[in-house]
This record gives structure tokens, sequence and C-alpha cells, in this order.
């Protein structure tokens, strides 16, 4: 890997695990199927949106594939860190890293963007609901959507070629249990100044998009309390309310993340957060999808039970 100065890194070794030697199958066991429960919770999420006609609506379309999105963002990190758990050699290819970091970091972003744009489509529809079907038409939620996938993934690509021209020829462990900007570009052989810069775009992206979503609950509240009637009150406020617990998981993990700059944490409180940021988060968000809407669950009942019809039928 490494012998000397001149040597150029090709591969980088993790470590973020230490604190799990001795016993890192029992934190395999769990974490595997986090992993699973996260992957088929968020299909039956997606597929009871795609495949019930009363849910073809934006606020459930964004929901979709926002689970969709959840999918892969899990499968960029989890899958090399259960490889890691039960394996000597918890190493990542230079190639295999900034892959990791591409991926994980774009879908990241889509979907901070498709929670803001939930945010706008909330305030629009408790706001203003009676120009909220010839506002969000299926043309604009389609384009928001597909936007913000799209702009997740084009807005990183600069960002991952620059790193991929820095020398690295130094040491070479990563501090942390997946590839990150910070952990990575410390091992570069150069000046790291530019990690401050990457701190405060990172920054000014998370502010900014946590500041959209807060004005605009702000004023869904404000408008939510004017409503007189106790049950209206309620039924406007169980439409927010599954965003509302993503929103802050999401971004408190994230800002836990990345709003911290030259702060350091003791090693296991930053494997920590990193395992809140990358594993809890998205497998608590399909338990609050489904728990805190009547309509989700409803729906998810009925692919249930279509799939037991059918597996009966056929057998």
């Amino acid at each position: 890997m490494m012998s000397n100065r001149t040597t150029s890194v090709t591969e980088f070794l993790f470590s973020g695990f230490p604190q799990f030697e001795s016993g890192s199958f029992l934190f395999f066991i769990p974490l595997f199927f986090i992993y699973i429960f996260i992957v088929i919770g968020n299909l039956i999420v997606f597929f009871a949106v795609r495949m019930d006609t009363r849910l073809h609506n934006p606020m459930y379309n964004f929901i979709s594939i926002f689970s969709f999105l959840e999918i892969w963002y899990t499968t960029a990190t989890i899958p090399k860190m259960l490889s890691n758990l039960i394996s000597k050699q918890r190493t990542i290819s230079m190639i295999g890293c900034l892959l990791q970091m591409y991926f994980f970091h774009s879908l990241g972003n889509s979907e901070g963007i498709l929670l803001t744009t939930m945010a706008i489509d909330r305030y629009v529809a408790i706001c203003n609901p009676l120009r909220y079907p010839t506002i969000m038409t299926p043309r604009l939620c389609a384009q928001l959507s597909a936007g913000s996938c799209v702009f997740g993934f084009l807005v990183l690509l600069p960002e991952i070629a620059w790193i991929s021209t820095l020398p690295f020829c130094g040491p070479n462990q990563i501090h942390q249990i997946f590839c990150d900007f910070e952990p990575v570009l410390r091992l570069a052989c150069t000046d790291t100044s530019m990690i401050l810069v990457e701190d405060v775009v990172h920054a000014v992206a998370i502010i900014f998009s946590v500041l959209v979503i807060a004005i605009s609950y702000i004023r869904i509240i404000t408008v939510i309390l004017r409503i007189p009637s106790g049950e209206g009150r309620q039924k406007a406020f169980s439409t927010c309310a599954a965003h509302l617990g993503v929103f802050l998981m999401f971004y408190g993990s994230v800002s836990l993340m990345y709003l911290r700059f030259s702060a350091t944490f003791p090693p296991i409180l930053d494997t920590a957060i990193a395992l809140m940021f990358a594993v809890l988060a998205p497998f608590f968000n399909p338990i609050i999808y489904s728990l805190r809407n009547k309509d989700m669950k409803m729906a998810i009942k009925k692919l249930l039970c279509s799939q037991r019809i059918l597996s009966t039928t056929a057998s």
C-alpha cells in the first residue's frame, strides 16, 4: 500500500472500527437486519404508493421517490460496513472510495433537495389550497422529482473530480467507517486549506435548506392554528407530521456530521454520529411514513394482502 513519502496510495484502510474489534460479529448481525429492513421497508412504501391510485398525488409521489433514494443511499455504505465488520482487511480502493463518496453524497443531496421540495409542497397545499391543483400539476411534480435527482448528482461531480487529482502519498488510514470528504482530504499530500472551503460550502447548503423548510413550516403552523375546528387542525397537522419527523432526523444528523468545522469528537462519538447519519435515520423513515399516515397504512395493507392472495393462487 505505502512504504514511504513517494509511494502513491492505491487503497485506504478504515480505522473507524477499533471499538468493535472484540465482538465485530455481534455488530454485524443487527446492522445486517437493519439494512434488510431499510431495503424492504422502503420498497414497500415505494410500491404501496405506486400501486394505490388514491395516493397518486404530489405529496405521496415525493415520499415514494424519497423511499427509493433511501435504498440506494444506504446501499452506498452499509454493505461495505458489513464486509469490514467480518473482514480482517478493512480496505477500499482509491476508485472505490471516490465512488462511495460520490454516490453517498449525491443521493444525500438529492434527498435533501427533495425534502425541501416536500416542505414547499405542504406550504402550497395548506396555505394556498384553492390554487394547489393548478400550481402542483403532475408535470411540475415530475420535473421537481427529476430535477432533485439530476441536480443532486451533477453538483458533486466537480468536487469528486478535484479530489481524484490530489496526490495521496502518506498515511492511508481513514478515521471513519465509510469514505467521507473531510477524513479523505486530510490524507492528501498537499495544502489542505481547501477543507475549510469544503466545510463552508456544505454548511451554506445545509443551512439554506433548513431555513427554507423552517420558514415553510412556521408559515404552515401559523395557518393551521387559525383553523377554527379541532378536527381540521388535527387533519392538517397529520399531513405534515411524517415529513417534519423525517426532516428533523435527516437534517439533525447531517448538522451533527457537517456543521462542526474544526471541532473534534472522540472516535466512538464520531462513529456513533456516522451511524446515526448513514443508518439510523434511513431505518426510521419507513416507520415514520407508515405509522403516522392512515392512507399509507391502508395502502401497505392492500399491497401485502394482494401479494398474499397472489402467492396463495400460485401455490
